[in-house]
């Protein structure tokens, strides 16, 4: 191997293994939802202190287009490694307070307020922290392979995730339930500093060739000028993404004790082994996006979560574990299915010299509403309508909202 393809191979390491610590950090909140529930609300009913969890939770993805727009600006105007250290940088420490901060019975009210503050600063974070990887490993991926190295940022968050619920099943497992509620619960998050710590180091020493002249003036400007249809484009198709994403892969951890009375440690595992069942799908849709086109696989994902997210979400109410099985792998196959198209098509659809904002803007504000905003949504939605499977609608109206987006606006720039 050659000294220029081995420093390609690092660069997208760095931006892929990055972006896989940074979500780490972030999804362990969710999977340990009701245990911060009961640790820094005061005591009432379960719902209320989920729903108070799941409240700041979104708080946090609240902010992620405020961060995607200052990320976005960093990566444009100072460059794609300087966007992703600073990313970094910004949710390990939070991470680490979010770990060692003490509850209500401690501080009181002060406890759920610096709680969602430390959420605000991860929020910032995080919603740079994903497009930009995209950007980054796109841009270094060799013609005919763009698609699959837009594709392996999504693994890189696919698998922080993965190393979360991994981690949450493994402290869930070796120790007792009252453990894990009273301190057990603290231990990814006080070994997220450990985890952002790496990452930083492994991301501050590289760096990018110039792929296009900085912009001559502020990328929001030219976005709010030219480029206001590209932003709602980028927006209404990262809708399905995420919605099903989180309430599958993040609110679902709780959904499965509620709902199917499913132990922690046995809700996590299977979590786990559907997650990691995902990354090879993604892989493999970002190859065959390469190949056939990224559109019509988007498509044909959003068609069968319209029709098959209330089936899947039924399977998955089912005392068999191994029906849950099966009913998320169908979820895993769908998503994945999307989600490895998606990278490639947002960035090819977007001029060089304002990628990195339009970008961040669009799926942020998609993720930051949406998203955030699922799992609360579900939970209130299940308590208030007494139906367990009432997610699944959500579901199909995000395929619904994005099929639309895609149908509307099917011919765009690079779609190869």
């Amino acid at each position: 191997m050659n000294s220029q393809a081995r420093t390609n191979w690092r660069s997208i390491a760095a931006g892929a293994i990055g972006n896989m610590l940074e979500w780490y950090d972030f999804a362990i909140y969710g999977y340990f939802a009701a245990q911060i529930g009961r640790t820094f609300f005061s005591s009432e009913d379960h719902v209320s202190q989920l729903l108070a969890a799941f409240g700041i939770f979104a708080v946090g993805y609240l902010m992620r287009p405020l961060g995607g727009a200052l990320v976005g600006y960093i990566g444009d105007q100072f460059g794609r490694p300087a966007a992703l250290t600073f990313s970094i940088t910004a949710m390990a420490v939070p991470t680490f307070l979010v770990g060692i901060l003490p509850g209500y019975d401690t501080l009181g009210l002060a406890a759920p307020v610096i709680l969602t503050g430390l959420r605000m600063l991860q929020g910032l974070s995080v919603g740079g922290e994903c497009t930009t990887s995209i950007v980054f490993l796109y841009e270094h991926a060799p013609p005919g392979r763009r698609g699959l190295c837009a594709a392996i940022a999504f693994c890189g968050a696919n698998a922080g995730i993965l190393l979360g619920s991994a981690t949450g099943s493994l402290i869930a497992s070796i120790l007792s339930p009252d453990a894990l509620d009273h301190w057990g619960w603290r231990i990814p998050f006080v070994l997220g500093l450990v985890v952002g710590g790496l990452g930083y180091l492994l991301r501050r020493g590289f760096s990018e060739p110039e792929t296009a002249a900085r912009p001559a003036r502020s990328p929001f400007a030219d976005i709010v000028r030219t480029h206001r249809s590209l932003l709602l484009w980028l927006a209404g198709i990262s809708v399905f993404g995420a919605v099903s994403f989180y309430l599958m892969f993040v609110y679902v951890v709780s959904w499965l004790q509620f709902a199917d009375k499913i132990a922690p440690a046995h809700a996590l595992s299977i979590n786990t082994v559907c997650m990691a069942m995902m990354m090879p799908v993604i892989l493999g849709t970002g190859w065959l996006s390469d190949n056939v086109g990224r559109h019509r696989l988007m498509i044909a994902a959003l068609m069968l979560g319209l029709i098959g997210a209330y089936p899947l979400l039924w399977l998955m109410h089912h005392p068999s574990l191994t029906m849950v099985v099966l009913g998320q792998m169908g979820f895993v196959a769908i998503i994945g299915l999307f989600s490895g198209a998606l990278g490639g098509a947002m960035v090819e659809a977007v001029p060089p010299d304002v990628r990195c904002s339009a970008t961040a803007l669009g799926y942020n504000i998609t993720y930051g509403v949406a998203g955030g905003l699922s799992p609360l949504a579900a939970t209130w939605l299940v308590n208030r309508t007494a139906d367990d499977l009432s997610p699944a609608y959500m579901i199909m109206t995000a395929a619904a909202v994005s099929l639309l987006a895609m149908l509307l606006h099917r011919s765009r720039p690079g779609t190869a």
